[in-house]
């Protein structure tokens, strides 16, 4: 098949683009960002524009079997960026797809949908709540992929955990970066609570399987997760013991931590947003069941092992990434203050 990776740039879009290059299918990429992957620059189309241009967007969707649409405007962009991006780029997308004769867009959602919730697991039909304008967004632009969907569109919509691997960066660099120069890492709250993740491997499996089964089965809704998940301060502490100091997680408390945080974001001191802080000491997991069950989805990697997996690709491209900087997944994210709160850990 031909598939139009939106985003094919970031951090999902590369491993995405990877794993269906390795199954022998064709690959068109459509990001704003510059494809500067060596290993795949060749193999695969390569479209840079803005999916809230429509003329860019029917350019690509030109000849392509499915669009698997992982392009989105970040927490840390600004709030008309999300929007336009999220919400109108999405139409776009939808809209040219429909005229294209796409047979099936695939839109990658998020778990940021369901807010901050007051019970766990999470279903697909439990009450969606956005946290700022990111989550605001995503409830949003799925709302356009119904329509689109009454309309006689076949678009499975996923719902990942925060999911790690090979090129993510990020706030995750933030451990990354603590581990690797000795120091501990702070947890806000006792860290107790359970926090799931996903690989990016298994997601890009989910996303096959959608492309791959009966319209009739993927025509639907599914949270993506690990199955294997412990508490936060447990698979965390893996990436310190790999590290190799002795390092241990350091819980603080909850309240005051996240209060100096929300002045140190005001104050664009620090870089972590609301979702981050705010739900960083809650339980924040979904049911799988329904993937599991009808996709038959198997995801291979538990917490751990999708976080010491992207420890070790970190350490292992130390040297490319260290004088990057910016606000997406795959970059390193600047600390600010943070980077002397490292200090006195």
């Amino acid at each position: 098949m031909r598939f139009l990776v939106t985003g094919g740039a970031g951090f999902l879009g590369i491993n995405l683009v990877r794993y269906l290059l390795d199954r022998n299918h064709e690959v068109v990429s459509l990001d704003i960002a510059d494809f500067d992957y060596p290993d795949c620059k060749d193999k695969i189309k390569i479209i840079k524009g803005d999916i809230r241009d429509k003329s860019t967007v029917s350019l690509a969707v030109k000849d392509i079997d499915q669009v698997v649409h992982t392009a989105a405007a970040l927490p840390l962009y600004k709030e008309e960026d999300i929007f336009s991006t999220d919400i109108e780029g999405t139409r776009n997308l939808l809209e040219a797809s429909q005229k294209a004769g796409v047979s099936r867009f695939i839109h990658i959602s998020s778990t940021a949908v369901y807010g901050i919730p007051d019970h766990h697991p999470l279903l697909e039909d439990d009450k969606l709540d956005g946290v700022g304008p990111y989550g605001k967004a995503k409830i949003a632009a799925e709302e356009v992929c119904l329509e689109f969907r009454k309309n006689g569109m076949c678009v499975p919509i996923l719902r990942p955990k925060s999911f790690i691997g090979p090129e993510r960066l990020g706030v995750f660099d933030l451990l990354y970066d603590w581990a690797k120069d000795g120091h501990g890492f702070p947890m806000i709250g006792n860290g107790k609570n359970r926090y799931q993740f996903l690989d990016v491997e298994d997601l890009c499996e989910s996303i096959y399987l959608c492309a791959t089964l009966d319209e009739k089965i993927v025509n639907d809704i599914f949270n993506i997760g690990a199955k294997e998940f412990t508490t936060m301060k447990e698979d965390y502490q893996v990436v310190l013991d790999k590290a190799g100091f002795g390092k241990k997680i350091i819980s603080l408390p909850e309240i005051p931590i996240i209060w100096t945080l929300r002045i140190l974001e005001a104050l664009h001191l620090s870089p972590l947003y609301k979702w981050v802080y705010e739900t960083a000491s809650k339980d924040s997991f979904v049911s799988i069941e329904k993937a599991e069950k009808v996709l038959g989805y198997k995801p291979k990697y538990s917490n751990k092992d999708a976080l010491l997996r992207n420890y070790q690709w970190y350490l292992d491209n130390i040297d490319s990434i260290q004088a990057a900087s910016g606000i997406s997944h795959r970059v390193r994210w600047k600390q600010g203050i943070l980077r002397i709160a490292k200090l006195f850990f």
